[in-house]
């Protein structure tokens, strides 16, 4: 038997997300990848996996599944909320903690209560294919994961290993600050020049929300109207994730990891891509405000990011496997 995960139920929004697909964008292919790098690579730490190593981004809420294995090892990062052990007698995992699980366990992704993204990591990894370079769903092109799309009831998701060892579990030491009430740093520009000064302070003083309309492609914000000097459109150039584009509307459009590749409205800001995870946890309804640095304040703090990630790596602590519970 090919070990898998069984997809019983399966959120509104799970696929397989791994590294970026780099090298395809002059062809209109996105990089995709996870909302949330930090929490990817958490969920992979706390089960021994390389950082990159593909597992399943949940959007909203997670999957219920079923272990077609000896044995599992999973760990859920990016969240506040709890992995449901239904087996006898059942038991609450908390995000943050590894768990083994065994032949026939059934275990459920719930509400994910606070965060839009959370990542479901398996020891070992997922057994998919690359495409064009990388495992990443990609489901407007139905490119990568299982079959290019969301996953869907009765799914086999197969995996790289069939058991596990026993051992003590892993844990965080601290639960990963998931930053709501942080601003996001943003680089005026490249457009800078094709909004007023009042539409410039409109932007960096205001609050916005994210609006309903927000996907892997782009959040929408809901906030007051941003004022363009002339004519709002421009000669279709290249974008990126974390692009803020400004359309007639007046409200912006964050580019997220499955943006498109050129874009012809004016670009107000770019966010570093240290905050780019920040943006991806912010579910609708959230607030967002925005605050200017420039580009060596956003490579600072992207070093500053990654050290802070290495260390928190480093300090995952062994628990006890009876104690690996919430």
């Amino acid at each position: 038997m090919t070990a898998a995960l069984k997809i019983i139920a399966p959120g509104p929004h799970t696929t397989v997300q791994g590294p970026r697909r780099t090298g395809f964008q002059d062809v209109g292919i996105p990089a995709s990848g996870p909302l949330d790098s930090i929490s990817l690579r958490l969920a992979n730490a706390l089960v021994g996996n390389p950082p990159c190593t593909p597992a399943l981004e949940m959007l909203l809420q997670g999957p219920l599944c079923e272990v077609l294995a000896d044995s599992v090892r999973v760990a859920l990062a990016g969240c506040s909320a709890n992995l449901e052990v239904r087996s006898t007698p059942a038991r609450v995992v908390a995000a943050g903690r590894s768990v083994r699980l065994t032949q026939g366990e059934i275990f459920r992704v719930g509400p994910l209560v606070d965060s839009a993204c959370a990542y479901l990591a398996i020891e070992g990894g997922l057994d998919v294919a690359p495409a064009l370079g990388s495992t990443s769903t990609y489901v407007r092109g139905a490119i990568g994961g299982i079959g290019g799309r969301r996953l869907q009831k009765n799914d086999l998701v197969p995996l790289h290993r069939g058991d596990v060892p026993s051992r003590d579990e892993y844990a965080l030491e601290h639960a990963l600050d998931l930053a709501f009430d942080q601003p996001i740093r943003v680089v005026l520009g490249p457009q800078a020049d094709h909004f007023t000064p009042r539409g410039t302070e409109t932007f960096l003083s205001s609050v916005y929300t994210v609006s309903t309309q927000a996907d892997r492609m782009g959040f929408r914000l809901d906030g007051p109207v941003i004022e363009h000097v002339g004519d709002y459109n421009i000669v279709s150039d290249g974008v990126v994730s974390g692009s803020i584009q400004v359309p007639g509307t007046g409200r912006p459009i964050i580019l997220m990891v499955d943006n498109q590749t050129i874009g012809g409205y004016p670009k107000i800001a770019t966010v570093i891509s240290a905050d780019l995870p920040v943006v991806g946890r912010r579910r609708p309804g959230r607030a967002i405000r925005f605050s200017a640095v420039s580009v060596e304040e956003g490579e600072a703090l992207r070093r500053a990011q990654e050290a802070a990630l290495q260390q928190q790596i480093d300090r995952i602590r062994s628990i006890a496997a009876h104690a690996s519970t919430a």
